[in-house]
């Protein structure tokens, strides 16, 4: 099977393919792998696993909201006015969303995304980004100042500085000045998916049973060998062909070389291929559709693993990368909290805790849920006795209240056992409680009267 994974590459263009379809511009180099298969950033796009593992990580994110924040005394306030490219950082694309893919693209593939930065010459404040080609960029150091100098080929006379190109790299090895992107890094386990599946088109293009030689009786001239053979295939190959009555004349016979699927190993292969993928990316599988991955008992795991393991990485090394362009305190964040929503009884089981530990609040919840605000849900409430946090002090002057007076009727002396609970000393009526007499007998002019003998 190997050696027709690279005899299925035969004749193949060597020459590096192009990926214009991504960019726009410029050629991709490529690795020859040890299969055989030429392994670009375009012909990786190629393998299906790939394609879905680069947009889902892509299309996640770039489609989660976003927003500028400042901290204050320790607590994170809204910072306004939101700079106009948070929210659409190239004014030529259709919305910001795409400008975040492009980046998010750049990163994921190449390891590498640079972004070309527009300022006002008067203001100095930023106009526009540009997401550039990966490729047509060139990373140098300066041996003057030891920062880094751009090379873009767009500008060749110009070279640029890190106020004018933002770089943000995936993987950066020790002393290295720029990424290392997935595809050159897994260049063989990228190369063997890329034959698989080139194989398994041949295999079932080829009519999938007619691999094979014809035995022929005798001696037969080139031309009759070649015609033998065309006439044959003209009939069986191709998936159309491929369940054919054949006629063989002239004692010719045909015997089969190939293998079927199930021979080949070719399902198990092609999904080993797409277990490799989910590992570069570090994705769950079942989220590329590789069966027998996943149970409903643990697709919310998985979800959890996805926005932690898979997607964190890349929003982090978003935000401390555009936050660099926003003023001293000011920083970018994405909203992850969406892609780990919990069921609704889950939820109502967490706010409830919220609202009972008192750091949520009515209208807290209301607006996580997108629900309008009701009058007094402002009030944030204490545990136990869930009440205002204004009247919280009543609930311990209720308990002080309660040990005091358990006390005073043990015998201790009244004043004294207020001042240990310190609690005011509150002039006495002189009408005994209920206990001693019922109040329809106190005689209100002479209240002491209840307590002296007949």
């Amino acid at each position: 099977m190997l050696g027709r994974l690279g005899n299925s590459f035969e004749g193949a263009e060597e020459r590096a393919i192009s990926f214009q379809s991504i960019w726009g511009a410029g050629d991709s180099l490529a690795w020859q792998s040890d299969s055989g298969a030429n392994v670009t950033p375009n012909s990786s796009f190629g393998i299906t696993a790939f394609y879905a593992a680069v947009n889902l990580i892509s299309g996640t994110i770039s489609t989660l909201p976003c927003d500028t924040f400042v901290r204050k005394n320790g607590t994170r306030e809204y910072y306004r006015p939101k700079p106009a490219w948070v929210q659409k950082p190239d004014i030529d694309l259709v919305s910001g969303q795409a400008f975040w893919q492009q980046t998010l693209i750049s990163l994921l593939v190449w390891g590498n995304s640079y972004t070309r930065i527009f300022r006002d010459p008067e203001t100095l404040e930023i106009v526009n980004l540009v997401a550039l080609d990966p490729t047509l960029v060139n990373v140098t150091r300066s041996t003057a100042t030891g920062r880094k100098v751009f090379h873009y080929q767009g500008e060749e006379n110009k070279s640029l500085t890190a106020n004018e190109v933002l770089h943000i790299t995936d993987v950066l090895l020790p002393g290295a000045l720029t990424g290392k992107g997935r595809v050159e890094a897994l260049k063989e386990s990228f190369g063997l998916s890329i034959a698989l599946q080139a194989f398994a088109a041949r295999f079932f293009g080829g009519g999938i049973q007619t691999s094979g030689v014809i035995e022929y009786p005798g001696t037969l001239a080139k031309e009759q060998a070649r015609a033998l053979v065309e006439g044959f295939d003209s009939r069986h190959t191709g998936y159309r062909k491929a369940h054919r009555t054949g006629i063989l004349t002239g004692g010719a016979k045909y015997t089969k070389t190939g293998s079927t699927p199930d021979e080949a190993q070719m399902v198990q292969s092609r999904e080993f291929a797409v277990l490799e993928v989910a590992r570069a990316f570090q994705i769950p599988p079942v989220l590329l559709g590789v069966p027998g991955t996943s149970s409903y008992s643990s697709a919310e795991q998985q979800s959890q693993d996805f926005v932690t393991h898979s997607l964190r990485p890349f929003v982090e090394k978003l935000e401390q990368g555009f936050s660099s362009l926003l003023p001293q305190g000011v920083f970018i964040k994405w909203n992850l909290d969406g892609l780990v929503e919990a069921d609704f009884a889950t939820r109502m089981q967490g706010y409830s805790v919220g609202v009972q530990g008192g750091w949520l609040s009515i209208n807290d919840i209301h607006r996580l849920e997108d629900l309008p605000p009701v009058d007094g849900g402002d009030t944030y409430r204490v545990p136990l006795a869930n009440v205002n946090l204004n009247a919280a002090e009543l609930s311990s002057t209720e308990i002080k209240v309660k040990m005091a007076n358990d006390m005073i009727l043990a015998g201790f002396d009244p004043v004294e056992t207020l001042k240990a609970f310190d609690l005011p000393v509150i002039p006495h009526s002189g009408v005994p409680s209920a206990k001693l007499q019922q109040v329809q007998n106190i005689d209100p002019n002479a209240p002491d009267t209840v307590y002296k003998g007949n």
